[in-house]
């Protein structure tokens, strides 16, 4: 498989239908449980369930393999609407949605797709991508993780850190050198382990800051032996597989910054029409208005920026550059936003009830991860440098 992208799925009417039946879900189940999944660290068997039937899993997953088979601009609207919910909702479903289903659909051969892919747009199978190395995040080419080809298996050694959905995976898609002669990223290829291979192990969970309910942890492998028939793709070509994975989960990632942004707008709002000082409502009084208004330009320009990427991904465009300016606008700019609204709110900002503050603490990891800010300059500046010279 190989196209760009799912073709269009919906009519105008299904999609609203669907955004509107997200939207009450959002609401009504979502955004209730926050609190106790903060504090509990831990998501609700019931809420999984109901996301696993509302095909959650497989949003951007072709019907074919039992997905929704949204396209980019469909499946960012849907994204839009999820992510009004605190992030950790999304991301036990990402992994599924992006960097794991579509490694092994654009990349990978029919019998991997058939394996692996229907199970995961059940949300029966959880996936988790496995790039970043202790000594190796933003200089993802130094990885160190090694695949060593034996006859027909590979044995794999290495040390995989802050992996999304590790302690719950099924699968792993794992990068991992396999020509220690070449540098950087051309000796490094793409594989999918499963969960019971003898040499995997999956570390104590780490405590995080804030997207309670959602884990990561490290991803060891010690003599794990898998077969090469796991490879994805060619040998070499592991950062193919991962880049053209990551564009769409930019785009992602910026369509949840969005989602998030929305909300706690919302939240600042709200707060700003019911609390009094001076004997009126502080929402009169410019300053506050200013905030307002600032934070919902920033979402605004951020939405337009996500679908105008997701579009010209849909028409098979290269989107590398299109999808770090959304990444790096959305992210930075939703940080903006939650100091804003913590700062609407005042010292009830502060206090560990409040949803501005569990936000403001879950939205930080956006300019972190699938990619720093400062990564995201360097790719969009690098582009505009190589355009000028001609290359």
């Amino acid at each position: 498989m190989t196209g760009s992208t799912n073709a269009a799925a919906l009519d105008a009417e299904t999609l609203a239908e669907l955004l509107q039946t997200i939207r009450r879900f959002v609401n009504e189940r979502l955004i209730p449980a926050e609190e106790t999944v903060d504090r509990e660290d831990r998501m609700p068997e019931d809420i999984l369930a109901e996301m696993k039937a509302m095909g959650l899993y497989g949003v951007t997953i072709p019907v074919e393999y039992g997905g929704l088979g949204l396209n980019a601009e469909e499946s960012v609207q849907v994204f839009f609407e999820l992510c009004r919910a605190a992030p950790a909702f999304r991301s036990v479903t990402g992994i599924n949605n992006g960097l794991g289903s579509s490694s092994i659909l654009y990349d990978g051969n029919d019998e991997q797709r058939d394996r692996y892919v229907r199970r995961l747009a059940s949300g029966d199978l959880v996936a988790a991508f496995c790039l970043t190395e202790p000594d190796s995040g933003s200089d993802a080419g130094a990885l160190t993780t090694t695949a060593r080809r034996e006859g027909d298996t590979y044995v794999l050694n290495g040390t995989k850190r802050y992996i999304t959905n590790a302690p719950q995976a099924g699968i792993f898609i794992v990068m991992a050198r396999t020509d220690p002669t070449k540098p950087g990223a051309a000796g490094v290829s793409a594989f999918i382990v499963e969960r019971d291979t003898p040499g995997l192990s999956v570390a104590r969970p780490d405590r995080k800051m804030g997207q309670k309910g959602a884990h990561l942890a490290d991803v060891i492998f010690e003599d794990c032996r898998i077969p090469a028939s796991a490879l994805i793709g060619r040998e070499g070509q592991g950062f193919k597989v991962a880049m053209r994975a990551l564009d769409r989960g930019r785009i992602h990632i910026a369509a949840m910054c969005v989602g998030i942004s929305d909300r706690l707008i919302d939240e600042g709002l709200t707060y700003a029409l019911e609390r009094p000082q001076f004997g009126k409502p502080i929402a009169e009084y410019q300053l506050v208005q200013a905030m307002l208004a600032d934070s919902k330009a920033e979402m605004y320009a951020g939405r337009c920026m996500v679908l105008d990427a997701a579009r010209r991904l849909d028409r098979g465009e290269r989107v590398s550059v299109e999808a770090s300016c959304a990444k790096m606008f959305a992210s930075e700019a939703c940080g903006r936003i939650a100091d804003r609204v913590v700062q609407i709110h005042g010292g009830a900002g502060y206090i560990s009830e409040c949803a501005a503050e569990r936000l403001y603490r879950d939205v930080r990891v956006f300019r972190l991860y699938e990619g720093t800010t400062q990564i995201q300059q360097l790719i969009i500046a690098r582009d505009m440098i190589r355009a000028r010279r001609g290359g």
